[in-house]
């Protein structure tokens, strides 16, 4: 296998992706001096995620100990005072988490906290401020440090820092990024050459490596327009949704089936989302506009949902975003109960992560460990969805789907039914008629005075017939003759009625519209159930009303779900709750939204866990830049697209990802990006890319997934779902007409069946969304791109594209480099590969015809296989 120069960032991707993971460990500030330790700072997050759930939420706290307040400790329970201070040693508290009977069950205090307990009953037991003389309610309390988090704090737009250098800013970003690195004595590296560069915005943009008459354009471009115009190409190209789109529906969790069971039932419909996604991200659509529509298209209509327009259509078809969820309640097997809560609480952890940065789904059964949530905001949050998800009036997911005919289609289909009910009735006659014939025929064939009887006992009901007619029967079956019995005394059985009947039939069913359905959710007008808090997240065990709402610590304004507006047809609750997520006053989502945007971008994000804003996620690198990102999103009209440019022509993005000794010796994980970051392709756009190059990618757009089945070894392929004559499936794709060549957003998501070529480069389990893509570097990926049958077919087309585009050997190996690489090949690349060829030749045999060919099939198929292919500088 030839060596590229991009083969050093494979092994450079590893070294930073465990520096990553030695400096997070490195930053917890688990052991502190005991001047430093005060029990709201730290230690109150211990005990809240420890002891809190027995001694402090539950009416009835264990031993009489509430362990909320430091005064109370001191004061103790049954067993008397918990802490002694100055003396952690004599202390209870301290004595009993030592010994590993508290707190009970597997998840116990860690040394390192215990650690931090000790110094701070050591140090005095001191708070950072006089505690509240009366007992807290029962639930959980707020303290400063929780309210004063960064992330709930409301958003500015900072001024844009004055910074030497100012020849490298370019964009207000690299002022921001220029200022924290010149307070290391750091800078940015030197912009990459124009290849890399064009490469880079090609995947980053498309999800597709940059063709020969791009690199050429670009090249010979000199203007200092060149790069604003290429970066405007990729935005208006329709790939670019397409690309954009599969980061939304990660954190979506969309799929094409419903996961919960082994059944894994398809949904049939699911696609329309995922075109709604893509056609919304091309077109710029404002993005608090489509997360509106997404939280609450339904809403913003009047039902009964017929003859909307595209954009009426627009608003239903989003809300599938909250369809996302594993749903097995159409699995008789399962507990409703339990599949129909179970459908709440995923939905409910899709939005919450995917929009603000946080996950709620511990608050389901008690207070939140580490972030300030309670259970009732928990439950706040569930009743904004309850009137669609009502679980004493459950809807299966096909009951939810709504037609999208139009009154004219479903007339036509109603007048075709009447022409099917027609046929339907004229064949019953036509057989009835043949019924009759049939017992009259057979009937002749008795003697004559029998018939009668026989006539008679026929005519008679079965409970009715006397034993005389009941042995007659008995004696001639023919007297029961009917519509299922009467083929067995006709020469043809049937044959030629039926065949005249379905082809009738089929040639009706022809004329009906097609079904176009939309898989979106929905209330029932006049239904709005009441919400509950569950004791400990059991639904058996309903306890006081809730109220709709949001999280209490964001609610500082008072905000409120108002009573439900018996004028509208929904209850509204979530058309409110998205109207103030996105009135550009929340302190979360437009942070989240940028934060992910920026991840995509740079490989890793400001907040380097985007789902996680709360106390235990990672803190910013840069605060004021992600403020004023934020700012500036909403502000320009929450327009995506603004963002890309503003990202693509700063001078950070355009770095170099060379490594340099003194940065890596003051930041080793480049958060404070000195150095573009080196990253692996995704799972998706590795298939994508290998189609692109091979000449064989099928551009087509929307509609239909191609379907997905196992191969006659078990392999999850693209393939209609066909079998052997022994039930095997053959894994065949006759009759998808190059649908197997389509991009990978528009191949069927399986839970139970991840394709092949794709599982190995981590694709996502949708369970129920995803956060955040890893990359690993595994043994099963080299196998895979080694062995592979998809992968040597397109090795084998990539050479055969490339045999056909140049005559001498040489020519079609630079042609062959630069479509894998993005780059031209040097002297000596070329000569390399030259002799990978001619190695090969030999070890084929220089008499075999087809030698040559099948050589240079293999050093096609090791580019591919090769990192400079598989990692984006």
């Amino acid at each position: 296998m030839p060596t590229t120069r991009s083969l050093p960032g494979y092994w450079l991707a590893f070294a930073s992706r465990c520096a990553v993971a030695i400096t997070l460990m490195a930053t917890v500030p688990l052991i502190a001096h005991a001047d430093d330790l005060h029990f709201e700072t730290s230690v109150r997050p211990i005990l809240k995620a420890h002891c809190w759930h027995c001694h402090g939420e539950d009416a009835e706290l264990k031993g009489k100990l509430d362990a909320r307040l430091v005064r109370v400790l001191i004061k103790g329970g049954e067993s008397g005072p918990a802490i002694v201070s100055g003396d952690h040693a004599s202390s209870l508290l301290y004595q009993r988490i030592a010994s590993g009977d508290m707190p009970p069950g597997e998840k116990k205090v860690s040394p390192e906290e215990l650690q931090v307990i000790a110094r701070w009953i050591d140090g005095g037991a001191t708070t950072a401020r006089p505690e509240p003389e009366n007992a807290p309610e029962v639930g959980s309390i707020f303290s400063e440090e929780d309210h004063a988090h960064w992330a709930f704090q409301p958003i500015t737009r900072p001024a844009v820092p004055t910074v030497a250098q100012a020849e490298l800013v370019k964009t207000p970003i690299d002022a921001f990024l220029l200022n924290k690195l010149q307070s290391q004595q750091l800078s940015f590296g030197s912009e990459a050459d124009r290849e890399t560069l064009l490469r880079r915005v090609w995947f980053d943009l498309i999800g597709l490596p940059p063709t020969q008459e791009a690199i050429d354009r670009f090249l010979a471009d000199q203007s200092p327009e060149a790069w604003n115009k290429v970066v405007e190409e990729l935005l208006t190209s329709p790939a670019y949704g397409e690309r954009w789109a599969r980061h939304w529906l990660d954190v979506a969790g969309y799929a094409d089936s419903e996961g919960y069971t082994e059944k894994d039932a398809e949904r049939s419909w699911a696609w329309k989302y995922r075109d709604y996604v893509i056609r919304s991200l091309n077109a710029d659509k404002p993005f608090d506009q489509f997360l509106r529509e997404q939280l609450a298209g339904d809403e913003m209509l009047t039902p009964p949902y017929e003859n909307l327009s595209a954009e009426q259509a627009d608003c239903l078809t989003a809300t599938g975003f909250l369809r996302m969820a594993p749903d097995g309640t159409a699995d008789g097997s399962v507990d409703q109960k339990v599949a129909r809560n179970d459908v709440i609480a995923e939905t409910l952890k899709t939005v919450t992560t995917s929009l603000l940065g946080l996950s709620v789904g511990c608050a389901q059964c008690h207070e939140h460990r580490y972030d300030p949530i309670t259970q009732t905001d928990y439950y706040r949050l569930r009743a904004l969805f309850e009137p669609a998800y009502d679980t004493e009036n459950w809807r299966n997911p096909n009951g939810r789907l709504v037609s999208m005919w139009s009154a004219e289609t479903r007339a036509a289909a109603t007048a075709v039914d009447a022409e099917l009910a027609d046929v339907s009735k004229r064949r019953t006659e036509e057989l009835d008629k043949i019924v009759a014939e049939t017992f009259e025929r057979e009937l002749q064939k008795l003697p004559a005075d029998q018939q009668p009887l026989a006539r008679a006992a026929r005519e008679t009901s079965a409970d009715k017939r006397t034993p005389e007619q009941q042995q007659l029967i008995k004696e001639f079956p023919f007297l029961n003759v009917d519509r299922g019995s009467v083929y067995l005394y006709l020469p043809d059985r049937l044959t030629g009625f039926n065949k005249k009947w379905d082809d009738l039939t089929e040639e009706t069913k022809k004329k009906r519209p097609a079904d176009d359905y939309v898989m979106c959710l929905t209330e029932v007008a006049g239904i709005v159930p009441k919400t509950h808090l569950f004791a400990r997240g059991d639904h058996q065990q309903p306890r006081q009303e809730i109220l709709p709402g949001d999280l209490t610590i964001l609610a500082n304004d008072g905000f409120q779900i108002l009573p439900d507006d018996e004028s509208l047809p929904t209850s509204g609750r979530r058309l409110a709750w998205a109207r103030r997520l996105t009135n550009g006053q929340h302190p979360l989502l437009a942070r989240v939204l940028v934060n992910r945007f920026w991840m995509h971008h740079f490989g890793q994000g400001i907040v380097t866990t985007p789902a996680d804003f709360g106390l235990k996620g990672d803190r910013p690198s840069h605060p004021e830049l992600l403020d004023w990102l934020a700012a500036e999103f909403m502000e320009h009209g929450w327009s995506l697209k603004h963002l890309h440019r503003l990202i693509l022509t700063s001078s950070a993005w355009r770095q170099s990802s060379v490594r340099r000794p003194e940065h890596d010796a003051v930041d080793p994980d480049n958060r404070l990006l000195a150095r573009m970051n080196v990253r692996r392709l995704e799972a998706e756009t590795v298939r994508d890319a290998i189609l692109s190059i091979s000449g064989q990618l099928n551009a087509k757009q929307f509609g239909k997934p191609a379907p997905v089945s196992p191969d006659d070894v078990g392999q999850i392929v693209i393939a209609v779902d066909t079998r052997d004559s022994a039930g095997r499936p053959t894994g065949k794709v006759e009759g998808l007409n190059g649908e197997d060549l389509r991009r990978s957003i528009y191949v069927q998501v399986r839970r139970s069946m991840p394709l092949g070529v794709l599982e190995p480069f981590d694709l996502p389990r949708m369970t129920p969304n995803c956060e955040r893509r890893v990359a690993s570097t595994t043994a099963s990926q080299s196998l895979l791109m080694m062995n592979n049958p998809f992968i040597v077919q397109q090795a084998d087309a990539l050479s055969a594209r490339v045999r056909a585009a140049a005559s001498e050997l040489r020519q079609q190996q630079a042609i062959a480099w630069r479509l894998v690489f993005g780059h031209r090949a040097t002297e000596a690349e070329l000569n390399a590969a030259a002799e990978f060829v001619a190695t090969g030749v030999t070890a084929i045999g220089p008499d075999k015809p087809d030698a040559g060919v099948r050589a240079m099939n293999d050093w096609c198929h090791a580019l591919l296989c090769s990192s400079g292919f598989l990692y984006v500088e």
